[in-house]
């Protein structure tokens, strides 16, 4: 089935046409700057990459630019798949977009404000423009709605949490459940407890035990958890307080202190980038080899309470941006994890592929793998499977 999988943010739109059997990509690309003046759109097709200044005044009109290059792609678009970042109390798994699951996109869209109503208008552009098609929604958290009660429940006062919908959601479900899905195949019936670390500019942790969500480190919101490009992760709550009270900073300035202008953008002074943290720190600043540090330490820290959360752990996969593609970033964690029994190989920890691959040495406790993501597949398979059903 060839599938169109659309990624909308607050200023821009990726896309992918993609087919689920083949999981050959005929077309990719991604609108910018969407209501900013200097917007363009990137795309792939064949190989040739391209570039087209245009207009993108909203999201509807970069939705049409979208629809009119793809005409060029000689395949037909069977249906639409929709990453949505929160699905709230509603989606416990994907769902074909209707009247009333539209409604509920926008009715959680306070919990990801910048995010959420843009998806919900271009889930309504594409329903309006090709309405023979069938869109389906795949939100982020629905792999996280099942985690058990005592991981997402928050200590609050029970009628707060339930007039508001306060609780842990989680986040990166859709990846989660891609590395899943690739471990359990490649490793077989070797894998039961799987620590999932997915660390890019965003970052979270998964613990999932024979295909379930036992617990992650995202809580309410993304801020929560890992210490992220430029997110503060986990910090006392009372932080707020204190920078509201005796700072006087508005709680709107804390809201954007804490997740664009903290982590590790914070932490090294330089950069939100790991790469350039990383050339700084070889080149003597202290800042940035603390950063490094720190990082390590709070996903050694984080991972180990994932593995409480399951009693235990058989398997750790690296994944994104960082996991990928930094062996550096890799050893510093598994350095921080020796004591649980982590020994990667560091020839099999630098070498770059595209496949899933094993990087522990034959005696460690914990089964080491570097697997690459892929988010638009695991949207475009949730298509096939709903429209099949």
């Amino acid at each position: 089935m060839n599938v169109l999988v659309v990624n909308a943010g607050s200023s821009s739109l990726k896309y992918q046409l993609l087919n689920t059997e083949t999981r050959e990509v005929f077309a990719k690309g991604n609108c910018e700057r969407i209501g900013i003046e200097g917007s363009f759109i990137g795309h792939t097709e064949n190989g040739e990459k391209g570039t087209l200044e245009v207009a993108l005044p909203d999201h509807r009109t970069a939705i049409k630019h979208v629809f009119d290059i793809l005409k060029t792609v000689d395949q037909p678009i069977e249906g639409i798949g929709h990453r949505v970042v929160q699905g709230g109390w509603y989606f416990p798994d994907s769902a074909i977009v209707t009247d009333e699951t539209l409604a509920q996109v926008r009715e959680v869209a306070p919990l990801a404000p910048l995010h959420n109503y843009a998806e919900a208008d271009v889930i309504e552009i594409c329903r309006d423009m090709f309405p023979e098609l069938t869109n389906v929604i795949v939100p982020d958290t629905a792999f996280h709605y099942n985690m058990p009660e005592h991981a997402w429940r928050y200590a609050l006062p029970r009628d707060v949490v339930d007039k508001y919908h306060v609780r842990k959601y989680g986040a990166h479900g859709t990846s989660h459940r891609f590395i899943w899905r690739t471990v359990h195949e490649f490793m077989g019936d070797k894998t039961h407890k799987l620590v999932s670390c997915h660390l890019g500019s965003g970052a979270s942790l998964c613990a999932i035990e024979d295909g379930q969500c036992m617990d992650t480190t995202m809580g309410l919101t993304p801020l929560d958890g890992l210490i992220m490009g430029t997110r503060t992760g986990t910090i006392d709550p009372a932080t707020v307080f204190y920078l509201n009270r005796v700072g006087g900073y508005s709680i709107d300035e804390i809201d954007t202190m804490m997740n664009k202008k903290s982590g590790m953008l914070a932490l090294s002074g330089r950069s939100s980038d790991t790469r350039d943290i990383e050339e700084a720190a070889n080149a003597g600043d202290e800042n940035c080899a603390m950063a490094m540090e720190m990082f390590f330490y709070r996903t050694a820290q984080l991972f180990a309470e994932m593995a409480a959360s399951m009693e235990g752990v058989d398997t750790m996969a690296f994944t994104a941006g960082i996991g990928e593609n930094s062996d550096t970033y890799r050893q510093g964690v598994a350095d921080r994890l020796a004591w649980m029994g982590v020994k990667i190989d560091p020839e099999l920890n630098k070498v770059r592929s595209d496949d899933p691959r094993v990087i522990s040495t034959p005696d460690s406790a914990i089964k080491v793998l570097v697997v690459p993501t892929n988010e638009e597949l695991m949207i475009a398979l949730d298509v096939k499977r709903l429209i099949e059903a």
